[in-house]
């Protein structure tokens, strides 16, 4: 079996592409400024509330608030979205992300031209919202699930072109990361062997993912307690309990008496999830860390307006 540390990750800021990251404030940015995703472009680009104001002053300061508590994430993203309008404002950063602030906490100074600062607003609000509610919900689940050696992981069901962002943001709540795609482990499914026609059964399946990507793990989804010898006489790395109730995991677990790794996933929640932290499992996942958290409330003030 591989080590336990092989199969998850808990990705960190330098784990992440910058150039990557720079082209995703870019894109945030022209749907501000200029109606990118829209067929006919405007006739007018730019910030036209801060052009119809009189002269501003040459320098301003605004102030990052968090305005309710939580677990903050996204601040070294502000710098990069601050250049992305000119390079004429600096971020002081009060905060790092993983820490959990009371409500009223400042996370950063933004100094610099004000309507560079006006502009890039929205946008440096709306990454720090919403990461820092990812990274909020999954502290939420860790804190359920427990004092256990089980793991908390997520999974792929992350928003298009912001899933190694969301995975972060799950590092920082104290989560782990499940795959970060296709590419970097073998999950067989009886989906895969039904929809593509393979004659194989799940364990020759298994045995066929070993010796063609050797250097992966390979992890099988089984629904009934039948599918598991065979599956660990293959040499299955992980087993993971699709919707298995408790009780039936109790039993799984008694089968696969640490021959593998095992993960439960399917139907868990908020309110449920504490059933399965004592039971003995290696991991548990849910896609619930993502697609059901909530933005959090952050403010940017202006402490001499």
């Amino acid at each position: 079996m591989p080590a336990i540390d092989s199969l998850i990750k808990r990705l960190a800021w330098d784990d992440l592409d910058l150039a990557q990251l720079r082209r995703f404030i870019e894109l945030a940015r022209d749907e501000d400024l200029a109606g990118l995703g829209l067929r006919r472009k405007p006739a007018r680009t730019g910030d036209q509330s801060t052009a119809s104001l009189a002269a501003a002053p040459r320098t301003a300061r605004a102030i990052v608030t968090a305005r309710q508590p939580m677990v903050v994430c996204g601040l070294p993203l502000v710098p990069l979205v601050l250049a992305a309008y000119g390079r004429r404002a600096s971020v002081q950063p009060l905060a790092k992300d993983g820490k959990f602030v009371e409500a009223g906490a400042q996370l950063a100074i933004l100094d610099g031209d004000p309507r560079i600062l006006l502009a890039a607003e929205r946008v440096v609000l709306n990454f720090l919202q919403k990461l820092s509610g990812i990274a909020t919900q999954t502290r939420d689940y860790v804190d359920a699930l427990g004092s256990t050696r089980t793991r908390l992981l997520d999974t792929r069901k992350t928003t298009p072109g912001y899933r190694m962002l969301e995975k972060y943001a799950v590092g920082c709540g104290g989560g782990w990361n499940h795959r970060l795609g296709l590419f970097d482990r073998v999950m067989l499914k009886d989906n895969h062997l039904a929809l593509l026609g393979s004659a194989d059964d799940l364990a020759m399946a298994v045995t066929r993912a070993k010796k063609a990507a050797p250097d992966l793990a390979v992890e099988v989804e089984v629904d009934r307690l039948d599918q598991i010898p065979p599956v660990l006489a293959a040499g299955a790395d992980v087993i993971l309990l699709d919707n298995f109730p408790p009780a039936k995991i109790k039993r799984a677990l008694a089968l696969i008496n640490g021959r593998a790794f095992t993960e439960a996933s399917g139907g868990i929640t908020r309110k449920t999830l504490p059933r399965y932290g004592n039971l003995g499992l290696d991991f548990v996942s849910t896609g619930a860390l993502v697609h059901q958290s909530c933005w959090v409330d952050i403010g940017l003030d202006w402490p001499d307006a």
